[in-house]
């Protein structure tokens, strides 16, 4: 299983005094002698975090394959499209949100993501989608013949840090948080059988498969022991926990939990 690196939460830290360290693009050599098999960012419209100039350089520099995450903005587009990364993944962006809060509604921006895709690929650029498991919306992404589905692992690390008392996820309702451990426990055993459905389903509809969203050193082996998955993407807990290990050790511990 290989495992993109997201180092969009180095970005955040410089933004928090709006200056220069650290920079993301710094992590570029750590990442690939730690063993990571790609780098991934996200370009936000409001650019919290990456800023363009940072997506350039990266996209230039990087010995590691780039998937650039983006919305479907088409001005986002356009500079994607410049930028040559190897891989785009479509990502919905909601302006108000911490982080993002789901997948992609492939049915109701069908015919945009077709031009989006076609763009896309005349700049021989591989497209993912980042989905919720649901049989409907992969056979919507098969159809419009991109590469690669992202399934979202949100649902499935709320329930799990429920479960496991880690209560300052702001993501939890107050009813979720009130519901007994014995419903906890079906909850994860749900979400885990989702994602292991959706991701045989996506494979025998010709799609590669990449999870993200969530993961951390608790929950990463229930995730990685699921097959028909190929990749996951995972930032804000190993840039967190670069902080008192340094970026390779962490790294090398997320590698150890999955392979």
């Amino acid at each position: 299983m290989l495992l993109g690196v997201n180092i969009d939460h180095i970005a955040v830290l410089r933004e928090a005094r709006k200056i220069n360290d650290p920079n993301p693009v710094d992590a570029l050599s750590i990442c690939k002698l730690s063993g990571a098999d790609q780098i991934t960012i996200h370009l936000r419209e409001d650019r919290r975090h990456i800023h363009d100039n940072d997506a350039k350089i990266i996209c230039k520099q990087s010995t590691l394959p780039i998937n650039l995450e983006c919305s479907i903005n088409s001005d986002i587009i356009n500079i994607v499209c410049k930028m040559k990364p190897a891989r785009v993944t479509l990502v919905p962006e909601n302006r108000e949100e911490v982080t993002t809060e789901g997948g992609l509604d492939v049915k109701g921006n069908f015919e945009k993501l077709q031009n989006v895709i076609k763009k896309l690929h005349d700049n021989e650029i591989e497209v993912s989608l980042f989905i919720d498991p649901n049989k409907e919306v992969i056979e919507l992404s098969a159809h419009l013949n991109v590469e690669w589905i992202e399934l979202h692992t949100g649902s499935f690390a709320n329930v799990y840090a429920m479960l496991n008392s880690q209560l300052g996820n702001t993501h939890h309702t107050i009813k979720e948080l009130e519901l007994p451990r014995k419903e906890l426990k079906k909850k994860l055993k749900s979400s885990i059988k989702e994602l292991k459905k959706a991701s045989k389903f996506a494979t025998k509809q010709k799609l590669k498969v990449a999870a993200g969203h969530g993961l951390n050193y608790q929950n990463v082996t229930l995730i990685s022991s699921i097959k028909h998955i190929s990749e996951l993407n995972i930032g804000q807990s190993i840039i967190a926990r670069s902080v008192f290990t340094g970026l390779e050790n962490a790294i090398l511990d997320m590698k150890e939990l999955i392979e």
